[in-house]
């Protein structure tokens, strides 16, 4: 069993021993006002705001993979928050360790869900939140392979397959933290799980990296450090 298989296996029994331990701790109609608008003076709509992540612009730039990803977030009451994210992935992973192949790609990906303040006191400028994401990219790859042996002639040629289409849908569930600085910007951090449901690949093997996704896999961790802005 790999790292990867194991650290996935132990979230998820976290998270469903969290569940259980939440609904045995918590009353029926707590567990219903978690899901309802809570009624007060403010009003429903309160704004919304516009973010930039930091760590995929890092990733890109020091490394050979990552992304540029923004996001819209609307406000509701303090509590509920839909949000849009679009992004560029990009990867130019160049001699793999273990393939000795190159990969290439470049193409826009977007997430799609619902993020939840879970502090009791919703309308403060600082929030902690969990949410979900449904995500989705279309992409083209290409795989090279430079001095390939040739069985036959016992010479050094070249593999290439160009602009290969491929897609993934994926989920996501996400927590994080939302930090007012001063004025109208904020600084967020968040932490998530990815998990593919959905994916095609090429005809001729598996991509390496998958925009907005990672480095292809059945499952992932990810964390994220957003600049955002409320308007």
């Amino acid at each position: 069993m790999t790292n990867r298989q194991t650290i996935s296996r132990y979230i998820s029994a976290t998270l469903i021993s969290m569940v259980l331990l939440l609904g045995n701790a918590t009353p029926a109609h707590a567990q219903l006002k978690m899901f309802r608008m809570e009624k007060d003076s403010i009003p429903l709509f309160r704004g919304f705001s516009l973010s930039f992540d930091l760590v995929g612009a890092a990733m890109l730039t020091f490394g050979d993979h990552g992304q540029y990803e923004g996001a819209l977030r609307i406000n509701l009451h303090d509590q509920w928050f839909p949000i849009f994210e679009l992004g560029l992935g990009r990867a130019n992973h160049e001699n793999d360790e273990v393939t000795h192949l190159t990969y290439k790609t470049t193409a826009p990906y977007f997430r799609i869900g619902m993020d939840w303040n879970i502090l009791k006191n919703k309308h403060q400028a600082n929030r902690m939140y969990a949410g979900f994401r449904y995500a989705f990219t279309s992409y083209k790859v290409d795989i090279i392979r430079e001095n390939l042996p040739d069985p036959v002639w016992k010479s050094k040629t070249q593999f290439a397959i160009h602009d290969m289409p491929c897609n993934m849908h994926w989920l996501e569930a996400v927590i994080g933290i939302d930090a007012k600085i001063f004025g109208p910007f904020h600084l967020g951090w968040s932490v998530r799980y990815k998990r593919r449901i959905v994916h095609k690949e090429g005809d001729y093997g598996t991509t390496w990296y998958v925009p907005g996704f990672g480095t292809n896999d059945k499952d992932c961790l990810a964390a994220n450090f957003n600049v955002i802005i409320d308007i």
